[in-house]
Order: C-alpha cells, then sequence, then structure tokens
C-alpha cells in the first residue's frame, strides 16, 4: 500500500521527516517497506519565460532564444516551434535531473552556447492530457501566471513523499488512507480529523432511475448505488492525478478517476456505469450461469461458471462482481448519466474467482480480505462529494441500498490488570483508554467493556487489545522477562541420538546427506523394477500432482533421482545418504495407520562403487557396536545386478541390501555410470548396537603372522573363507585381510587365486609354530572339505 504523505494532511497536521514517520510506523505496526521522494525525480527545473527568440544563424528549424528564470537569464537553443516570447514555459537549468536519469549540460548547437533546456510534458513524466498547455509535439506551455524561477514540482504537485506499508491480510482497514491516517494519529498522538461527507443533491430521485436488486445474499450482503446526471467527461485536476499517481493508479478520466481515488481514501473499490447500458435500468447480484460469457473492461473474454458472483442488467452480466467491470458499460467521452456501485461482497468468493479467471485486481485484492459493512454508504456518499467538488456531474436525491447485512457487535472485557499481566507492565487504565479511544474503540468504563469497531475485524478477544495497547506504548518500554512454565527439559532420546551418530559418522566417511520428499511418483517404482510388494503403497487421497501421489516404502527411488541429477549437473563421483521414514500399510485398501520405519540409504556412482559403500557400511557397523553381520550373496532382486547385489544380516536378521544397480534401471534414470545403493533397516541396526566400549590392554605378547593362498572356484566368495577361517580359528586369530584376488595363465579356468594375511596372538603366552600350525592345517582342512579349496604355494 503506497501512501502519499502529502495526503495525511487532510486528516491532521503533520510535520515530520520520513524517516522519522517510515520507523515509528513500523515499530506501532505498520511496516515500512520504504519512501520515496518524488521531488529527486526532478531537480532545478524552473519556470521561466521567453524574452527573445531569434533564428540560428546556422540551422533553420532551430531557434535562439533568452529566457528569464528569476535568478539570471539564460541563452537557450531549441528546436520546439510551439514557443514564441512572453510564454512561460518549464526550463531546465544546468545541472538539472529529470525523470529516466538524464543530467542537463551545457553545450553548443551549430556551434551556439546553450545553458539549459526547454521541457516538454514527456520529458517531465507527465501525460499530455495531465496539464493544460501540453501539446504531442512541442514545449510545455504554461496557461497559469507564476513567478519566475517558481520549483516546477510545485506545480506539478511532486513535492511529495510516498511511504510504501507492507499490509497484513487481517489489517483491511490499513488498505486505506484512512485507515493509515487513523495508525499515523495514533502513533505520533495529533488529533484525527474525519469528516462525514456533504453531498449536494438535486430535487430528483435516484430510485426512479436505478433498481437494484440481490439474489444471492450468501455473497453480497449488500448493494449500494447512487445516480449522477448530466456528466461532463473530462481528464481530473492535476492534484487529484497527482495523488493516483503516487498511489500507483494510473489516471483515466474524472468520473473513474472519483471511483479509484475514493478506493484508495476508503479502502472500498467502486464502480461507475453508463445508465444508457444498463438494460432494464436494474443491476442484480447473483451467480453466474455455467458457460456464460462476458468481457471486461480490458477486453478479453472471460467464461464463466455458477460459483462465480457478477452484477448484471436484465439481459445479461455488466461485470465480474468485485474483480473488474464489464466492458459493455464502461465510461465512454460522451456519458451523461453515471451510475455508482459500492456493494460488500463475501471474501472467499471473490478470492476464488479472481484466481479462478486469473484477473486479481485492485479491486479484489481488498474484498478478498474482507471489508467493513458500514464502508459502502460512507465511500457512496464520499464519490458523490467529490463529483460536486469537481463539478463534474449533477448527484440526484437519496441512496440506493439494499442490506442484508446482521448487526453483529463484538464486546470484549475491558480488564486492565489482565492486560498487564499478559504484557509484564504496570499500564494505567487511563492511558489504555487513552490508547484504544482513538483507534476507535468505545471503552466502557462503568462496564468495563470494549466494543470494537466494524472496520477491526481482526480484534477477536483480549489479547488482541492487548496487543493494541502494547504497540502503542511501545514494544521497546516492555521489560525482557522470561516466560515461567512447567515443562520437561528436552532432549533426544537414544534412538535419536543414534540416528544422530549414524549422520556424524557418515559425514565423517565423506557422505553428503540429502533429504527427499516421503510422496513419490508410482512411476519411479517401474523405474527401477520394483516388485509387487514394493508396489503395495499407500495413495493420497488429494495430491499435488501425480509426481507426489504415494508414500514411499522404500529409499531407492528418491536416490536414484538425487544420483541422476548430480551425474547430470557433471558431479561424476556422488556419494549421498538419507535416513528417511517408509510407509508400508498393513492392508489394503487402507483400513489403519501404516506402518512407519526408518530406513538409512548409501548412494554412489563413478568412484564410489560397491566396495567403498561395503568398506563404509563395515566401518559404520565397527563404529555403532554392531558385531555380528555378514553379507550373503543375492541375485533376486531386479533393481540389482544378479552377480553384484548382496543382502545384510544382522544377527541372523535380514536388515537390508547392498548392490550395484541393474544398468536397465540406471538407463531409465539416464545414468551412464555405474550406481551402487545401501539400503539398511535402522530398528533392526539400532536393536544389535553394543556400544559398551571395554579396556583391552596393550599385548603383552608377540604376535605371529601367516599367509595362506588357495584356488577355489569362481562361485565361491570371499564370506565364506573368511567365515571358515575365523571358525577354525578361535579366539587366537587378531586380523584376517584378504591381500590377493588373482584369475590368469598359471590358473585353471573356473577357478580363482584367493590369498590372505593371518596374525595370530594369545593374550597368556607366546605363541609357538606348533600352536600356529595345528591352526593353520585345521584352516586348509576345513577350506578343502567344505569349499574344495587346494592349497597354493605363495
Amino acid at each position: 500500500m503506497k501512501l502519499p504523505l502529502s495526503w495525511l494532511s487532510d486528516y491532521m497536521t503533520l510535520n515530520i521527516d520520513p524517516k522519522t514517520y517510515a520507523d515509528r510506523m513500523t515499530m506501532t505496526g505498520s511496516k515500512v517497506e520504504g519512501y520515496e521522494i518524488l521531488s529527486e525525480k526532478i531537480q532545478n527545473v524552473v519556470v521561466g519565460k521567453i524574452l527573445t527568440k531569434e533564428k540560428h544563424p546556422n540551422a533553420d528549424r532551430l531557434w535562439v532564444t533568452t529566457v528569464d528564470v528569476g535568478s539570471e537569464v539564460l541563452q537557450i537553443v531549441t528546436g520546439a516551434q510551439n514557443i514564441n516570447v512572453g510564454d512561460l514555459i518549464p526550463v531546465a537549468k544546468v545541472g538539472a535531473k529529470l525523470p529516466g536519469g538524464i543530467t542537463i549540460k551545457a553545450g553548443k548547437l551549430r556551434g551556439v552556447e546553450s545553458n539549459g533546456m526547454m521541457c516538454s510534458h514527456d520529458e517531465l513524466g507527465l501525460d499530455v492530457d495531465e496539464i493544460e498547455g501540453a501539446c504531442e509535439d512541442g514545449i510545455l506551455i504554461f496557461q497559469k501566471e507564476y513567478p519566475l524561477g517558481l520549483d516546477v514540482n510545485e506545480i506539478l504537485m511532486q513535492n511529495d513523499t510516498v511511504v510504501e506499508f507492507e499490509i497484513t491480510s487481517n489489517r483491511p482497514d490499513c488498505f486505506s488512507i484512512i485507515g493509515l491516517a487513523r495508525e499515523s494519529a495514533c502513533s505520533f498522538n495529533v488529533p484525527f480529523n474525519l469528516k462525514t461527507p456533504q453531498v449536494k443533491e438535486t430535487d430528483e430521485e435516484a430510485k426512479d432511475y436505478i433498481n437494484v436488486i440481490i439474489e444471492d445474499k450468501d455473497l453480497c450482503p449488500r448493494f449500494t448505488a447512487r445516480v449522477v446526471k448530466n456528466v461532463k467527461i473530462g481528464p481530473s485536476p492535476l492534484w487529484m492525478q497527482a495523488r493516483l499517481k503516487a498511489a500507483g493508479v494510473r489516471p483515466i478520466n474524472n468520473i473513474v478517476d472519483i471511483t479509484n481515488y475514493v478506493m484508495l481514501e476508503y479502502g472500498q473499490p467502486m464502480h461507475a456505469y453508463d445508465l444508457r447500458d444498463i438494460r432494464g435500468n436494474t443491476l442484480i447480484a447473483r451467480r453466474a450461469k455455467d458457460g456464460e460469457v462476458i468481457k471486461t473492461l480490458d477486453e478479453k473474454e472471460r467464461v464463466l461458471d455458477s460459483s462465480i458472483l457478477v452484477i448484471a442488467d436484465k439481459e445479461g452480466t455488466v461485470g465480474v462482481a468485485g474483480v473488474m467491470g464489464g466492458y459493455n458499460s464502461e465510461i465512454k467521452d460522451d456519458t451523461t448519466t453515471v451510475v455508482f456501485e459500492a456493494a460488500l461482497f463475501e471474501k472467499n468468493s471473490i478470492r476464488l474467482t479472481a484466481k479462478k479467471l486469473g484477473m486479481r485486481t485492485e479491486a479484489s485484492s481488498r474484498f478478498e480480505k474482507g471489508l467493513d459493512k458500514n464502508n459502502t454508504l460512507l465511500a457512496m456518499n464520499r464519490a458523490c462529494e467529490l463529483v460536486n467538488e469537481l463539478a463534474c456531474g449533477d448527484v440526484l436525491k437519496g441512496v440506493v441500498d439494499v442490506d442484508y447485512t446482521e448487526d453483529k457487535v463484538n464486546v470484549i472485557k475491558f480488564r486492565p490488570e489482565k492486560i498487564n499481566e499478559f504484557l509484564n507492565t504496570n499500564i494505567s487504565q487511563d492511558e489504555m483508554v487513552k490508547i484504544l479511544e482513538p483507534l476507535g474503540f468505545v471503552v466502557d468504563i462503568n462496564a468495563m467493556t470494549i466494543t470494537v469497531p466494524s472496520y477491526r475485524p481482526d480484534v477477536e478477544g483480549e489479547a488482541d487489545i492487548a496487543e493494541e495497547v502494547a504497540r502503542f506504548y511501545g514494544y521497546d518500554k516492555i521489560p525482557s522477562k522470561l516466560s515461567l512454565g512447567k515443562t520437561t527439559l528436552g532432549k533426544r532420546n537414544p534412538r535419536q541420538n543414534f540416528i544422530k551418530d549414524i549422520k556424524t559418522l557418515l559425514s565423517n566417511f565423506g557422505c553428503y546427506e540429502v533429504i527427499t520428499y516421503s510422496f513419490i511418483n508410482p512411476k519411479l517404482l517401474d523405474m527401477i523394477k520394483a516388485d509387487d510388494t514394493l508396489k503395495e503403497v499407500v495413495r493420497i487421497k488429494n495430491p499435488l500432482g501425480e509426481e507426489t501421489s504415494i508414500m514411499r516404502r522404500t529409499l531407492i527411488p528418491s536416490i536414484m533421482e538425487v544420483i541422476a541429477r548430480n551425474v547430470n549437473q557433471k558431479n561424476k563421483n556422488p556419494l549421498v545418504f538419507e535416513t528417511g521414514t517408509v510407509y508400508i500399510p498393513k492392508s489394503l485398501p487402507l483400513t489403519d495407520l501404516p506402518i512407519e520405519r526408518q530406513k538409512l540409504a548409501i548412494g554412489g556412482a563413478g568412484e564410489a562403487d560397491f566396495y567403498t559403500i561395503k568398506g563404509i557400511v563395515e566401518e559404520l557397523f565397527n563404529k555403532l557396536g554392531v558385531k555380528n553381520f555378514e553379507f550373503v550373496p543375492h541375485s533376486e532382486n531386479e533393481t540389482f545386478h544378479p552377480g553384484k547385489t548382496a543382502k545384510i544380516l544382522i544377527d541372523n536378521t535380514d536388515a537390508g541390501i547392498l548392490g550395484e544397480i541393474h544398468p536397465d534401471v540406471c538407463d531409465n534414470f539416464d545414468i551412464s555410470n555405474k550406481v551402487t545403493i545401501l539400503e539398511l533397516d535402522i530398528d533392526t541396526l539400532f536393536n544389535s548396537k553394543k556400544r559398551v566400549k571395554t579396556y583391552k590392554p596393550i599385548p603383552k605378547f608377540p604376535q605371529v603372522t601367516r599367509d595362506i593362498a588357495m584356488l577355489v572356484d569362481d562361485s565361491v566368495n570371499v564370506a565364506q573363507i573368511e567365515k571358515i577361517i575365523k571358525k577354525c580359528s578361535g579366539n587366537l586369530l587378531e586380523e584376517l585381510t584378504l591381500f590377493d584376488v588373482y584369475k590368469g595363465k598359471q590358473i585353471p579356468e573356473g577357478k580363482k587365486s584367493v590369498a590372505y594375511s593371518a596374525v595370530f596372538r594369545a593374550e597368556d603366552r607366546t605363541l609357538t609354530d606348533d600352536d600356529v600350525n595345528a591352526i593353520f592345517n585345521k584352516i586348509v582342512e576345513s577350506l578343502n572339505k567344505e569349499l574344495g579349496a587346494q592349497l597354493r604355494a605363495m
């Protein structure tokens, strides 16, 4: 909302600089976004009088003139053909600034010095019909006598400052000049003078010219109309145009400008109809018919339906209620009789209509906030008062006012002690009354009640009254105090700490955390070749769109999308993780809330391959105290590569899966790199953790290292070998490291060479060769018996 400060002078006397005004208004709850000093657009442009005019010696179309600007006489060369000796014109002196960032400099035109510039209306940022004396192609000639040297900002009424406010939607009263003026008067503790409009009427009755019918009272509870005859359409006076432009509204003509002026002043949108175009001399507020078409003032045809309120006459629509008038009834240059309309429309209806038609306007933005039911008549009379003032028509007697509004009055208890307790203040009752009454609240000291004015729908209870007191008493005066209340000390539970530790560890391992939506696109399940079980999902009844229509029961699609996005953005080696919730329906169709389980997913591409993520998982388990786990080959999941996938068992319980994504699935996501993903059940991980750390002294006895190499079938995996070695070694095996897997010319077809380094140590003695040989022979025998392994020379 833009407020020209000059407009405040209609309601109060306030001599204050813009910055002080902005700071104080912000502190009292009317947030100022910024302000603009209009006179800064035009600087050092003054009234001048042409003394002489002679032909340029070197140019047929140029004139050499002398111009008196009060303090000096300037020589100015111009090509304007509409000037004469004695004309009063705007003169931009050397150093002057004009709209558009233009700065005037001294110079020579065809060898003759020119110290300034004569200005046209366009160079001053004016429309041709905005000021008398302007012409399409020429210098602006003032039609009135002005003192020489007078700043043209005074003539153009540009000596103003426009303050822009950010008004919250719960304060419809502040979407008006009067509302902001009331707030200003209270903020600076000056009298607020709001006059009741006075209208001079003719003897003819308005009801003889126009009839009003409300068919849908739920959408239009009040409709007010007045009639103006003998209308003279023309430009508005400069003061009105200046205020409208400063407030961000384009002047059009006197009648339309009056409706816009009143809308800004009172916050009540109005509309003016040409009476000739109202068929049957009747205005009807009704729902549109499905498929009904109207051509609005922007010359676009709109197709309506029965949810939209329209203003109609006896034969069709003449306007979309609260949004925009119809093209068929607009004010024209030859309009002679005008019907003014000011109505009250249901706010939700207007908001939905504006959204549906895609035409949010100044009017709709006010109606959708909810307006004061008492404002229609005041705004109507103010418009007619302006008609009298501008002498642009004769106002007929009476008002056609159809009113179905209810006389509801909001009365709130006035308890100063409760307000002080709420605010932690010690404000006297009298001071509270002095704050509230200028705002329009009626305080009854005998009954200790407060009657809320109709233009303040945001004030509903005592807390709102306390807020009104606080903002004008001064938030800066309220002492700080800690809130008191019985509560428990907030902290993470063990499970939350466990998840936090997982995130910290993975971040330390070089993984980046991602957070994705719980709602996913069902097409993603097909893209990962999900089985029938994963496709049994919870579907959203009212999704925002197909892409967020189901609740996920696996994190894999979300991680695939993240990796695809990173790869496509030239991140060749992404490594990410997410801890998120999956939703598993107990039955379908859904009869109960789904089971929610926390999952951990790690995904990588490029250098972040299967073994990278497997190593991360093993280190993670080590840090979390998860001991009894193993990786078991798995080839039955179509999402993963059948030969590069393993199930993860913890305490012999299926806890998750780790594998390289199938190339076909990668193609579905347009990923050319190899992708590896792990998905783990956090609950299983949490239940198996053993994080009690025990002290282990430094070994007293030396270790014994033995290497072992064997030939095994290609189908044997190293996990099987390691399991046998650990089983045979008992607690004497301290460390087992795989250091070679080899296939080559010396290795038979279908076989591979696997080599380990084993470290043995006893806590109570030094191991002898006999001790280690016994273990070693047992290992060789078991490997041969269970896996067909053959010992190979190192």
